[in-house]
């Protein structure tokens, strides 16, 4: 059983409220739009980081992340990349990805829109966390917890860290 926390769209930004929910969990999953490497060594050095390269995001991450990351974690296959859509509107390459590779999970994030939903399309759970940055036109800067047992997400938590600014 692993604890996953789910940030997406910091935009360069991570304070101790984020650092402190993920530090409860396992691994820590990114959606893209970093906006600095700062954040990315920061969330390194305190957990295991799956992410991606967002579309603000410069060279450096973008050689550090790949634009879509597939792996599997406590038995399921997770799919995170940044831009994606959501079920029944994906992209064409998104769409291609799930079709070929199955993944039970889709983590997207770049709408800075916080949405779970169960795709019945594709069989997985789509999750954006919404922003966890200051920037953008998000009121309220969001992230999800979960665990992941026996290949099965339960515990959800949606967690709002608090407004904008």
């Amino acid at each position: 059983m692993k604890r996953i926390g789910i940030i997406s769209d910091t935009h360069g930004h991570l304070d101790e409220p984020i650092l402190n929910y993920l530090s409860e969990c396992d691994e820590v999953w990114h959606g893209g739009d970093w906006g600095t490497v700062d954040v990315s060594d920061r969330l390194c050095a305190l957990k295991k980081v799956h992410g991606v390269w967002g579309n603000i995001d410069g060279r450096e991450l973008r050689i550090t992340y790949p634009e879509n990351n597939l792996f599997e974690c406590e038995g399921i296959k997770v799919l995170i990349t940044h831009i994606a859509g959501y079920p029944g509107k994906y992209n064409a390459r998104v769409k291609k990805i799930i079709q070929t590779h199955k993944p039970g999970i889709v983590v997207c994030g770049h709408s800075h829109i916080l949405k779970v939903l169960f795709d019945k399309e594709f069989n997985h759970l789509h999750m954006n966390p919404g922003a966890a940055g200051i920037k953008g036109f998000h009121q309220v800067r969001t992230l999800l917890r979960f665990t992941i047992d026996e290949a099965t997400p339960k515990n959800l938590e949606v967690i709002e860290i608090g407004k904008r600014f």
